[in-house]
């Protein structure tokens, strides 16, 4: 007999007779506006659905020009003018199919934070997520680590922001191509990358968490910032190695976004105005912090058909309460901006591809280490047995790139291809006409020496010749 409990099983079941009774329903109109796709959607109204179908459009790389949100009641509309990334309107159709199932009667579940290095093991690969002081060379530590545990890196994310980092990497046992399974190897992995994380200098010190089921990586990685308060820091951080304070925000190259918190008391709402250069993804990055910070979305205006974007909301608490101190406006302002900003890459941009391998990733973040170079930014990913990785690098003082410095690395590395976007460059010669090229090199004749003593100084193996 099967077992069931009123307390657990109640909503649930409530929400399917709801999704039976009124289905989700949308529409895809490429007649009414000239420039841009009209997606519909009607749905019985929960809480996510918002983030959920901001989620998939995003997901698709479907730009939101305008949008037209209303939630106030027991139902929800939304209207959204799109196109795609080249700005031309939508050729297929199945956007819709998308929408209707994320908005089905299980739809999406994000869970809590608690800790701040996580391992799950997935069907295909293992999660692990890391979150914690950003400092030089952490993500070569990261990488050496889990090279020398014989774990293939298959794709990965890293964000930092406000001396902060954020990371979530899929990982696979380098001999079986499976995800690791075994509870003593993840255990292993998760002391020694807490180990790495936490050191002796970070104030609030690192955690760890298993984290259980599938994770949507950006989702996840805005929740880790969030939980690990990036909002709550001024951009300044005591630099131990180096002895002294440095800005690393001083080379952002985008203003500052204006945010305004004020309550219509008329109507009982708190009313969020948002200000900021428009880019791809940004009301999926507005809306995911307004949902972690527990406020639902009842109506809103986004526009951003020229430069700038205008982002308007009109929110409560999940108690039903509009804000209600000061304190809690300025958090909210602090958050939207951190949202905002922890996705802007700063530094210079390298594409780099080469074949995967074991250590490719410890040996590439080795050599940025030892040129000086700080990753404020990573996005790796491996297409059948080649590695696609981009990486935004600064200089570890927070000064500009020397172009030296970026020969130095390339003399480093041998014949993989390298696309490097160089207008951040700072020379003392005049600078080039072309503001990219692509420089070719080979990963082949790295050496171990310097990883395999790393290791040993970091007390993770008892000596060099472990390193095989």
């Amino acid at each position: 007999m099967e077992w069931w409990s009123p307390s657990l099983n109640v909503d649930q079941e409530f929400a399917k007779l709801v999704n039976r009774m009124h289905p989700p329903r949308v529409t895809v109109d490429n007649i009414t506006d000239k420039k841009a796709t009209l997606i519909k959607v009607d749905s019985a109204n929960k809480r996510g659905s918002l983030l959920e179908v901001v989620q998939v459009l995003t997901d698709m790389n479907i730009l939101i020009k305008r949008a037209y949100i209303s939630s106030d009641g027991e139902w929800f509309m939304d209207v959204f003018h799109v196109t795609d990334q080249y700005g031309n309107k939508l050729a297929g159709d199945n956007v819709a199919d998308r929408i209707q199932q994320s908005l089905g009667p299980r739809g999406c579940s994000f869970r809590s934070l608690r800790g701040s290095v996580g391992v799950q093991s997935a069907m295909q690969h293992t999660t692990i997520e890391l979150t914690g002081r950003d400092r030089p060379g952490l993500l070569s530590e990261v990488f050496a680590v889990l090279s020398n545990l014989k774990c293939n890196v298959v794709s990965a994310e890293i964000w930092t922001h406000n001396s902060r980092i954020a990371s979530i990497v899929y990982i696979i046992d380098n001999e079986t191509r499976l995800a690791i399974d075994d509870s003593e190897r993840l255990a292993k992995i998760k002391q020694l990358l807490l180990f790495i994380l936490k050191g002796d200098r970070d104030k609030r010190g690192a955690q760890t968490t298993v984290s259980p089921g599938a994770t949507h990586t950006q989702r996840r990685l805005h929740q880790l910032m969030y939980a690990d308060r990036d909002y709550d820091l001024d951009g300044f951080d005591y630099d131990h190695d180096h002895d002294h304070y440095h800005d690393r925000s001083k080379l952002s190259r985008n203003m500052k976004p204006f945010v305004t918190v004020e309550n219509c008391s008329e109507k009982g709402y708190t009313v969020v105005n948002l200000r900021c250069p428009d880019r791809p993804k940004l009301l999926f990055d507005t809306v995911c912090t307004l949902t972690d910070m527990q406020y639902v979305v009842y109506h809103a205006t986004i526009i951003a058909e020229e430069l700038d974007a205008s982002q308007e909301f009109y929110i409560r608490h999940t108690d039903g309460c509009p804000i209600s101190s000061e304190a809690e406006r300025q958090r909210v302002i602090n958050c939207l901006e951190a949202a905002i900003k922890r996705r802007i890459p700063e530094g210079v941009r390298l594409d780099l591809s080469g074949e995967d391998r074991v250590g490719f990733l410890s040996d590439v973040t080795r050599i940025f280490r030892e040129n000086g170079l700080s990753i404020t930014r990573a996005e790796l990913t491996t297409i059948g047995s080649k590695a696609k990785d981009t990486f935004y690098v600064m200089d570890s003082s927070g000064d500009q790139v020397k172009t030296k410095t970026i020969e130095a690395v390339q003399n480093a590395l041998g014949e993989s291809v390298v696309t490097l976007k160089e207008e951040n460059i700072s020379t003392t010669t005049n600078s080039k006409a072309n503001s990219q090229h692509t420089v070719r090199f080979s990963l082949s004749n790295l050496f171990r020496s310097r990883s395999e003593k790393f290791l040993y100084n970091l007390g993770l193996i008892s000596s060099c010749s472990e390193v095989v």
